[in-house]
């Protein structure tokens, strides 16, 4: 059990410290420095504030009950303090979910990755619902969504996209969006009807800087060559698509989207940065989980976080157990109220831990 008491002195003493920090002038000569330490008080301030509401609620709570022992006034103090109580209780629920360590990368951009898994085109075809569900729940959050490197079909299905989610806590809202989805629906080229399942695998990884992943260039093979459409055929008349190799790790991205070659290698760059920094990320993690094995793994039918059932018109959350019974409203991108049963179940998961 959270010592509440313990957990609010500390960031109380905390945030003090920081405030004297930040008075220093030699600190503001360190743009960098001064961020970080900018930035550790604010995410501090919440619960310093919710802190000082909790002791103040507690000391009006010792005040009521006192007032008990008079006859005349007892009825009343009863009554004031349930209400009390009630309020107490609240408050101890938004504390702990303060006090709970947050993710360091809540606050990064994402690279959404997205690849058809089991059902040949009909997973290509949902790849693109998917990518559509989310530009549309980026549109709402006020995010910006920018294609880095995308592989469609010919029939308007994507076999892989990588995309650049920027804005306000994009990974704390979408990172439990990663693992297999499974579509149960009847495909367009289904002339008997019949009902076909397949999947598509979501990753979300947050956006590396340089500072967080350092790359040696004798460690990148580059190749350039002339990009390509549907089926191979050219389309450019230069060489301005870019793969590369990660040498010690044997990532290999490729992007050809840009018509410029420099431009091409500095979102190849972004995307290797961002697998890069997720590769590591697991590394430190296998004692808990492997992410993209667990999570993601091979793209097969069984191996999934979320079932999209169109006859039903339903979405459920396999690991929330979250039924929601609006389909077309989620593929447009009115996803809160899921990801608000994720988050709820992901925080209780965390609580018993």
């Amino acid at each position: 059990m959270l010592d509440l008491a313990e957990r609010i002195a500390d960031a109380t003493a905390r945030a003090a410290e920081l405030d004297e920090q930040l008075a220093d002038p030699a600190l503001a000569r360190s743009p960098g420095a001064y961020a970080r330490v900018a930035k550790e008080r604010s995410s501090l301030l919440r619960l310093v504030e919710a802190g000082a509401r909790y002791q103040a609620l507690l000391a009006e709570i010792q005040g009521t009950r006192e007032i008990l022992e008079d006859e005349e006034m007892r009825e009343l103090a009863e009554s004031e303090l349930s209400d009390l109580e009630a309020k107490r209780e609240a408050l101890e629920k938004e504390l702990v979910e303060l006090i709970l360590p947050r993710d360091p990368n809540d606050e990064k951009n994402v690279l959404l990755e997205i690849r058809g898994g089991a059902g040949g085109e009909e997973a290509a075809l949902f790849a693109a619902d998917l990518f559509r569900m989310y530009s549309r729940y980026a549109e709402r959050r006020g995010w910006k969504t920018e294609p880095l490197s995308i592989s469609e079909t010919g029939t308007g299905g994507i076999k892989e996209i990588v995309a650049n989610l920027s804005g306000e806590g994009v990974y704390g809202r979408l990172k439990y969006e990663r693992g297999v989805h499974r579509v149960q629906r009847v495909p367009v080229t289904e002339s008997a009807g019949r009902i076909h399942t397949s999947t598509v695998t979501v990753a979300v990884m947050p956006e590396a800087e340089e500072v967080d992943v350092q790359i040696d260039q004798k460690d990148l093979r580059v190749d350039v060559f002339r990009a390509s459409g549907p089926g191979g055929q050219s389309v450019n008349t230069t060489d301005s698509a870019v793969r590369i190799t990660h040498l010690p790790s044997g990532i290999v991205v490729q992007c050809q989207d840009e018509k410029s070659q420099h431009k091409n290698k500095a979102r190849a760059m972004k995307i290797l940065r961002a697998r890069l920094f997720e590769a590591e990320a697991q590394r430190l993690a296998d004692e808990r989980a492997s992410e993209r094995r667990s999570q993601v793994g091979s793209g097969d039918r069984s191996e999934k976080i979320r079932t999209y059932n169109f006859p039903q018109t339903r979405v459920t959350d396999h690991r929330a157990g979250v039924t929601v019974h609006k389909l077309e409203g989620i593929l447009e991108g009115e996803l809160d109220d899921l990801l608000d049963g994720v988050h709820a179940y992901m925080s209780a998961e965390r609580e018993k831990e």
